[in-house]
């Protein structure tokens, strides 16, 4: 199973689409190592380097709504993954763009507009993430103090999780 938790990545803006997550241009790229250095390099946010120590150290993203609209493509996910990115925190997810998250074994966490406010008021210094997969819980620590939050995923999605992915689901399956 993939280790989940790390630094926190905050990209506070909605509709981030899987053309700025991965730009089509390396969509014909035959590995997702050769992903790798092209993450959110078409992010429109003020202020973000997708070069930055930061981006590249991150281990969780947290984001507003409707996160990973636009083109259906398991490169999304995968960039994410290859950068040691395992989990997306969001008031919303297109819907293939969360299902392909949990298919690779990764987390999608959807959460109350409030709730992820209050997840962005850690948005100071370095914000870390630590998961409790059985509980279905992740605590938030940062300069303001630490936080413990309830999440809920459906019993396939935590399967897919915790057998990291669609594939080692089917082979423990079938």
């Amino acid at each position: 199973m993939k280790r989940f938790g790390g630094k926190v990545l905050f990209l506070d803006r909605s509709d981030i689409n899987t053309d700025e997550i991965i730009p089509a241009k390396y969509l014909t790229e035959i590995s997702k190592e050769a992903l790798k250095p092209h993450m959110l390099e078409d992010l429109n946010l003020a202020g973000f380097d997708p070069q930055s120590r930061q981006t590249r150290e991150a281990g969780i993203i947290v984001t507003r709504g409707n996160f990973g609209c636009g083109s259906s493509r398991e490169h999304a996910p995968w960039v994410f993954e290859v950068n040691d990115i395992n989990a997306v925190i969001a008031s919303g997810f297109a819907r293939i763009f969360r299902q392909n998250m949990f298919n690779c074994g990764m987390l999608a966490i959807e959460l109350s507009e409030h709730t992820i406010t209050r997840i962005f008021n850690h948005n100071v210094g370095s914000a870390e993430i630590s998961f409790d997969l059985h509980q279905e819980t992740f605590t938030i620590t940062s300069d303001k103090g630490t936080e413990t939050i309830h999440y809920t995923i459906s019993a396939f999605d935590k399967a897919l999780v915790q057998a990291d992915g669609w594939v080692g689901f089917a082979d423990a399956k079938y």
